[in-house]
């Protein structure tokens, strides 16, 4: 006898049109809301044992639609907000409290550039269970092994085949009569990167700040946590309190308590402090090597930074460099091997004026030189990224007739990672490097001259950074991001 039962869903909410962004976003809240309460409530049921064999649970992942009927005339100067052609677009939303602020921005200027409205509904694509919890809360229990009674036989689970990049790789094929994609990516492609962003940095996403740093480095994280405190104490820079590892807060009255100990230490130890609007400064240790660089850049873009740079230690191919100069990457060599699939080699990573000017600026100020001067300490050239650290015990020709060829002045293992996927992410990049080594003339990285060479560099060398993004973060958003980032078919969100 056939036993099977159909889904249990929730009423369906039919698409409804909005030329209002607040009350666009309110809706898409209220609809996730309401779906992901609905399979935890039925979790609990199955927790109890008060689901049936054969009963699947369902709800679908809310989403925003816009029916585009003419070529619009769009301002030139706009990278982001608008779309090309007429078509039906559409995304799925996952969180959207947590980006509130960016839907709300987006979906404002699709009302303002189009002049029509936004629709908001529900998709057919299921919130899987895993997913459905809030933060500090997860599916677990203990599951019957019972045929027709376990997880999978009850909910939808996480399906990496609608899982993936093909959007932001500009690979995706829709199918006939299906809307384009609106935003670069899915309800479930976020929802897997929140949770590996919890799992490497042990802070929640809510806590990520829209200007972020990379470095390579415990010493930056010290002097970081050192001087985020001190501008807490001081209730400069408006910032408002520093979130550290483990979810610790620390504010302006209680910046000289000990954070407590974690249970484990993250792979990638990551501090947030905090500004109004998301708009102060993370700084992520990614540690070393360009897997690491590539995994948690692939989790931070889906929160949408509006830039991140990449601070760190290079080897200096050029004579007439000395330690602890910088170098201000305009172009990269890559041959890190973890995106080639993702972004071809040939495909070129350009440098951002935006960015390059802030960091130039950001030098002279902090160092205190200017013009001729500024040469002195900081070189603009190519920055070879490799996947192998000890590249000096092999052959001396290939790879040195190679780096010659390619004019670089400097070697490391993260920055044209970080910066190729800022350039596939569209995040605003950038890359300033200090010269700690030059193995190629004789100055190896041994501990005592390491050991001197971060006392006297690594501060300078993050407060340029902050400089850099406070710059940048001065900046309208629609100059930040800039045109190089698109192509000629885009999404309309950034």
């Amino acid at each position: 006898m056939d036993t099977a039962r159909p889904t249990r869903l929730p009423p369906l909410v039919p698409f409804a049109s909005f030329d209002n962004a607040d009350a666009a976003v309110d809706q898409l809240i209220a609809l996730y809301q309401r779906n992901t309460t609905f399979i935890r409530e039925a979790f609990r049921e199955y927790i109890a044992g008060n689901l049936v064999v054969g009963q699947r649970v369902r709800a679908c992942y809310p989403a925003i639609r816009i029916r585009i009927n003419t070529y619009p005339e769009i301002d030139s100067r706009l990278s982001y907000g608008h779309l090309v052609e007429p078509g039906v677009y559409m995304t799925t939303i996952t969180r959207p409290t947590l980006f509130r602020d960016y839907l709300r921005e987006q979906v404002r200027l699709l009302l303002r550039n189009h002049q029509v409205p936004v629709e908001i509904g529900e998709s057919d694509l299921p919130i899987p269970l895993h997913f459905a919890f809030p933060e500090g809360e997860y599916a677990q229990g203990e599951y019957s092994e019972v045929p027709g009674h376990t997880l999978r036989d009850h909910f939808d689970v996480p399906d990496l085949v609608v899982t993936d990049d093909a959007i932001v790789n500009g690979t995706w094929r829709g199918r006939a009569n299906q809307p384009r994609p609106l935003a670069p990516f899915t309800g479930p492609r976020i929802d897997y990167s929140l949770q590996r962003l919890q799992h490497y940095t042990s802070t929640s996403p809510a806590h990520f700040q829209n200007f972020v740093l990379f470095t390579n480095y415990q010493f930056y994280v010290d002097e970081f946590v050192k001087w985020a405190k001190e501008s807490l104490a001081a209730g400069t820079g408006g910032y408002t309190e520093l979130i550290e590892p483990g979810n610790h807060v620390v504010t302006r009255e209680t910046v000289g308590q000990q954070a407590p100990d974690l249970a484990f230490t993250p792979q990638m130890p990551t501090y947030h402090l905090k500004r109004d609007s998301h708009t102060g400064i993370t700084l992520i240790n990614i540690g070393v090597g360009p897997s690491n660089a590539k995994t948690i850049t692939d989790h931070v873009a889906v929160l949408r930074p509006s830039a991140w740079l990449m601070l760190g230690h290079c080897a200096g191919l050029r004579t007439t460099q000395r330690l602890g100069d910088y170098v201000l990457a305009h172009g990269y060599v890559r041959q890190d091997h973890v995106l080639d699939d993702d972004l071809p080699l040939w495909v070129p990573v350009p440098p951002l004026a935006e960015v390059q000017v802030a960091l130039e600026d950001a030098v002279a100020e902090v160092a205190g030189l200017s013009g001729w001067e500024l040469k002195k300490i900081m070189r603009t050239g190519t920055v070879a990224t490799i996947d192998n650290r000890n590249w000096e015990l092999r052959d001396q020709q290939e790879p040195v007739l190679r780096l010659s060829q390619s004019r670089a002045i400097a070697l490391d293992m993260e920055s044209a990672t970080i910066a190729a996927n800022g350039f596939r992410f569209r995040v605003p990049y950038g890359t300033l490097l200090c010269v700690s080594d030059k193995p190629l003339h004789g100055e190896l990285k041994l501990p005592g001259m390491a050991s001197a060479f971060y006392r006297t560099q690594v501060n300078q060398h993050l407060h340029i950074g902050i400089r850099a993004l406070e710059r940048l973060r001065d900046m309208p958003s629609e100059r930040l991001h800039s045109r190089k980032l698109r192509s000629f078919i885009e999404t309309a969100f950034k």
